[in-house]
């Protein structure tokens, strides 16, 4: 048995751990996140994870990276961020050619931003997860960031509402005014977790 944590050994006989899953338990408890697991040099099938917790440390090497929450959460948040900066570039695109009675480019655009906004949603929620951090505590413009997903949700139906009815004015509103507002809250939300995570 050989078990090797950020390429030091570590002494699991002794601390009683038997299975791997006491192994990646005792590291959950040092507040450790797993970004890497090899069994016997190979990434084991996370499909079957309750059989792995389950099997003997005996006659396994088991080497495993790690990483703080706190490290990946930071990570996550400045691609966000970044990511949030070529969303309005591309909202404001689109509204231009919108105004300019050119859809079609429009919609090119407006395709990369419905990509960059979901994986902001998505990134947030996850990374608020990780931390801990209730959603509903944090305050963007007055308001939870709870209630700014579900406001995000509806601006998205009233998107897709005017996609449908081929009103590209009142797209191109939505777009300008509301979906800028939105993006200035995501931001925001992002520097709340970043300061949560301890990153500013």
């Amino acid at each position: 048995m050989s078990v090797t944590v950020d390429h030091e050994s570590l002494a699991a006989e002794s601390l009683g751990l038997t299975t791997i899953g006491h192994v990646l338990s005792h590291l959950q408890r040092d507040n450790r996140l797993v970004i890497n697991l090899l069994i016997d040099g190979q990434k084991p099938d996370l499909g079957r994870l309750g059989q792995i917790r389950a099997a003997p440390l005996d006659g396994h090497t088991l080497f495993i990276e790690t990483a703080e929450p706190q490290e990946i959460a930071l990570e996550v948040l400045g691609e966000v961020d970044a990511q949030l900066e070529d969303g309005d570039r591309l909202k404001d695109e689109a509204v231009d050619l919108l105004q300019q009675n050119n859809p079609a480019a429009a919609m090119e655009r407006l395709s990369g931003c419905f990509t960059i906004w979901n994986a902001a949603r998505e990134s947030i929620q996850k990374t608020t997860q990780l931390l801990r951090i209730d959603v509903e505590k944090i305050e963007v413009g007055g308001r939870s960031l709870g209630d700014l997903l579900v406001d995000f949700t509806d601006q998205l139906r009233q998107i897709k509402a005017s996609l449908e009815g081929r009103d590209f004015v009142s797209l191109a509103d939505i777009l300008q005014y509301e979906m800028t507002q939105t993006t200035t809250h995501w931001r925001e939300a992002v520097a709340y977790v970043r300061r949560a995570a301890g990153g500013e």
